[in-house]
């Protein structure tokens, strides 16, 4: 089995891509991971940075939250650093905190919040030994009806059908072998929710009636590519080419970095893209043109993020010295208050550019 080469050993670009993700990893659970109400055994992350005490709770951000630290034992695992148990530890600690926190249950009001804790569970149960989340699947199988001629609602009103929910239940259902459910979803988005003008997904459609939301937003597209690879089939790899070409032509600044939307729940958006286009930059069953379009907007992006970074004290009485990233490719972190989501989308643009780099460096090819 080949290992990593040191850092130390590797060409610059290599090693840049190698350890940005380390960074991160070390970085936003030293600034933002808590125990909840100092519970031994317990950890979540906080959601601004410093701590705010009236901060709202953020079911979907702590599932972003698992799936990067289950990225870190991973990559800790192929490098041969000794912190993948320590990821893991605390990915599972987690997991189990996000229970105790949402009041002892998995689901909650919104199925694309859901959708996101059942694929990092899923990921959990593969790395980190722990079980998927059946409760969740038959949640997402309830919100896929025939209502607007498929898709998932986006909450329990049921007055929503949207990208968000229907992509990441998409991508969910083709992982765990559903894949003529997931098939069906993916059709109803590229018929109800293309925009012919960019080849990029539509936000979703509005009941009663069928008000169509024509937002354009980086995270929507990031699901739908990574069910079509999923999926694996001739016409979703050519949806998945064409997909790419899009995100290139429109959702990029001009210096080829990806766009990002700001903070709030927008902070994790071009992170979750990142973490598909990845994806599709390894993928061998792509165009060669398509993959290199991927891994340059990946690495481009994490590039710039880096550039950004400024140091913090963090921790409370444990004082230490954190790496924060800023919002947008191109600025700088500064000084100010922090956001958790801001935090997490870096993370995973580092850990989507050193995948997307074909984990190179290896001895042994």
């Amino acid at each position: 089995m080949p290992t990593e080469l040191p850092a130390e050993k590797l060409p610059e670009e290599h090693r840049e891509a190698q350890l940005r993700p380390a960074a991160a990893a070390a970085s936003v659970p030293a600034a933002f991971g808590h125990r909840l109400l100092g519970l031994p055994g317990t950890h979540l992350a906080q959601v601004t940075l410093p701590n705010r005490s009236t901060a709202p709770w953020h079911y979907w951000w702590q599932a972003h939250y698992l799936d990067c630290l289950l990225d870190a034992a991973e990559r800790a695992d192929i490098t041969n650093h000794d912190d993948g148990a320590a990821h893991r530890t605390r990915a599972r600690r987690l997991l189990r905190t996000i229970r105790l926190r949402n009041g002892g249950r998995w689901r909650n009001s919104y199925y694309d919040d859901m959708a996101w804790l059942a694929l990092a569970a899923l990921r959990s149960a593969d790395i980190a030994g722990t079980r998927p989340l059946s409760t969740l699947t038959a949640a997402l199988a309830s919100a896929h009806t025939p209502d607007l001629g498929g898709g998932l609602f986006w909450n329990t009103f049921r007055d929503f059908k949207n990208t968000p929910a229907t992509a990441p239940a998409a991508l969910y259902f083709a992982r765990i072998g559903r894949t003529d459910e997931s098939a069906q979803l993916v059709d109803w988005l590229f018929a109800r929710l293309l925009d012919p003008a960019t080849g990029l997904l539509f936000d979703g459609i509005r009941m009663p009636g069928e008000r169509l939301v024509t937002d354009l937003y980086t995270y929507n597209q990031g699901p739908v590519l990574g069910a079509l690879l999923a999926l694996g089939d001739q016409r979703s790899l050519e949806r998945a080419s064409g997909l790419i070409t899009a995100i290139a032509t429109h959702l990029v600044q001009p210096d080829g970095a990806l766009r990002t939307h700001g903070g709030g729940d927008g902070g994790l958006f071009t992170g979750i893209l990142a973490r598909y286009l990845a994806l599709a930059a390894v993928s061998p069953h792509l165009p060669e043109a398509s993959r290199t379009t991927a891994r340059t907007l990946i690495t481009t992006t994490a590039r710039a993020l880096w550039e950004g970074r400024t140091e913090r004290e963090a921790g409370g009485r444990r004082r230490r010295t954190v790496l924060v990233f800023p919002a947008a490719p191109g600025d700088s972190a500064g000084k100010g208050p922090v956001e958790l989501s801001t935090q997490l989308q870096a993370w995973m643009i580092f850990e989507a550019a050193w995948q997307a780099t074909g984990r190179t460096g290896r001895a042994g090819g």
